[in-house]
């Protein structure tokens, strides 16, 4: 049996992260581990334009080809991250999966 375990790294300060926020500016979407803190600091820089900013798009799903899966939090990387690793895909130990990958993992779950 083999187990894999992924820990979270702050990308701010290197310290153990406890979530990746997901956010999008001008067009660019980015994704960063952080931990409760710094995640909080993040959320209240961005809080004078979010309290004023409409949402983008009309709710429906864009006809893009991107591949969303659902989040499950940690658990679902560290699984991708196996299965990747055991199907000769080269993923980073920390940060994004690449798109890719995870749609190699979807189509092998399929």
């Amino acid at each position: 049996m083999k187990q894999t375990i992924t820990t979270l790294v702050d990308d701010i300060d290197g310290n153990d992260a406890d979530e990746t926020i997901t956010f999008a500016l001008d067009g660019t979407t980015y994704e960063i581990d952080l931990s409760h803190q710094n995640a909080a600091a993040l959320r209240e820089a961005i809080r004078p334009y979010t309290r004023v900013a409409r949402k983008a798009g009309d709710g429906r799903q864009a006809s893009r080809s991107r591949i969303t899966l659902p989040s499950t939090g940690q658990s679902r990387n560290a699984e991708i991250r196996a299965w990747a690793h055991s199907n000769g895909h080269d993923v980073p130990a920390r940060g994004r999966i690449p798109q890719r990958v995870v749609a190699a993992y979807q189509a092998a779950k399929n």
